[in-house]
C-alpha cells in the first residue's frame, strides 16, 4: 500500500481507504473485514453518525478496540435525528456539533477523532459558527483535524477562504469529472487533501448493466464500459483501473471505497501493485466522453 500526507496535517493516509457505509449489521463479520483491511495496509476508515443511526460508528469502534492508535478514524456530523426518529434534519450549528461529537466519541469508543467532517453544507449555513465549533473541538483535543464532505463549489470556496480545513471529500470518477473544473486545482493549490468517493460510479465502471448516470445517457455509459474492457486486458481489474484514474490527479490523497467482501478488498488493495495506467490510456479515458460540470451551487 502507498500512503500520502493528508493536506497540511500530520495524518498519512492509505491511498485506498475504507468507506464504512458499506458495512452490514453483523459486528463479527464487520470486524473480520475491517481487520483484514488493516492487515492489508489500509489505515484510514471513514464513517458517519448518520450511517445506520449510529450503529456503524459502534461497529467500527468495537472492531478496533485495542488497536485504536494504529488506525485513523474519520466520521461526519450535521445530520440531526428528529425526536420521533422519522428522519434527519440538517443542523450545522455550533451548539449541535459540540453535542454530537460527544455521542460519536462514545459510539466509537475513543477519546479523539482523527478527522471530523461536516456531512454536507450549503452556502446559507452559518459557516463562521460551524468553523468555530470545529476549532473549539480541535483545541480541546476531541478532534485532531476537520474537513467537509461536499460537492458544492461555492461551499468549498468559502471553507478554503475562511477555515483551516484539512480535507474535502467529494464524488469523483471517470463518469463524474465535475470536480476537475475548479475544485481539485483550488484544493491542491491550498494544500488541502481530497478524499474521493464513488470511484466506481455505483458499479457502472465494474460490472453493473449500463444506465443513465448524471448527465450521461445509457449509450454513453456503455461507451466508457467498452473502453474500460479494452484497456484492462489481463493486467488489472475494472475496479483497479477506475481507482487508478481517480488517483492520477495530484490533488487526490485517498480513494474512499465501499468494501463489502474479502474479494473486493483484496482486489482494491492491489491498485498500486498492478501495472499503472499509462499516460496515453489516461488521456484516452479523459476523451471518450465530454466532461461534465456542476450545474448548481457554482
Amino acid at each position: 500500500m502507498t500512503y500520502q500526507q493528508l493536506g497540511n496535517s500530520e495524518l498519512y493516509v492509505s491511498k485506498v481507504s475504507f468507506g464504512c457505509m458499506s458495512l452490514g449489521n453483523d459486528d463479527a463479520k464487520n470486524s473480520s473485514l475491517l481487520h483484514s483491511a488493516y492487515d492489508n495496509g489500509i489505515n484510514f476508515f471513514d464513517t458517519a453518525d448518520l450511517y445506520q443511526n449510529g450503529e456503524n460508528e459502534i461497529s467500527l469502534g468495537k472492531a478496533f478496540k485495542g488497536i485504536r492508535d494504529k488506525v485513523l478514524i474519520a466520521t461526519k456530523v450535521g445530520n440531526q435525528l428528529k425526536p420521533d426518529g422519522s428522519g434527519w434534519i440538517w443542523n450545522p450549528s455550533k451548539e449541535y456539533i459540540i453535542q454530537a461529537v460527544e455521542k460519536s466519541l462514545k459510539r466509537l469508543n475513543t477519546d479523539y477523532i482523527d478527522l471530523y467532517q461536516l456531512h454536507g453544507g450549503t452556502i446559507e449555513d452559518p459557516i463562521d459558527e460551524t468553523i468555530e465549533a470545529f476549532e473549539k473541538l480541535k483545541a480541546e483535543g476531541k478532534i485532531r483535524y476537520y474537513g467537509i464532505s461536499s460537492i458544492r463549489p461555492n461551499v468549498i470556496r468559502e471553507y478554503v477562504k475562511k477555515s483551516n480545513i484539512t480535507s474535502v471529500m467529494m464524488q469523483y470518477s471517470i463518469l463524474d469529472r465535475r470536480p476537475e473544473e475548479s475544485c481539485l486545482d483550488l484544493l491542491y493549490e491550498n494544500n488541502i487533501g481530497v478524499l474521493s468517493r464513488g470511484g466506481v460510479a455505483k458499479g457502472l465502471l465494474i460490472d453493473k448493466p449500463a444506465k443513465t448516470y448524471l448527465n450521461y445517457t445509457e449509450k454513453e455509459v456503455e461507451k466508457i464500459q467498452y473502453y474500460i474492457k479494452d484497456l484492462i486486458g489481463k493486467e488489472k481489474s475494472p475496479a483497479q483501473l477506475a481507482l487508478q484514474f481517480v488517483l492520477q490527479h495530484p490533488a487526490l490523497s485517498s480513494a474512499v471505497s465501499g468494501i463489502r467482501t474479502q474479494e473486493q478488498l483484496l482486489d482494491l488493495v492491489k491498485v498500486y501493485e498492478v501495472p499503472w495506467l499509462k499516460e496515453d490510456e489516461y488521456s484516452q479515458l479523459q476523451n471518450v466522453l465530454p466532461v461534465n460540470f456542476y450545474e448548481q451551487h457554482r
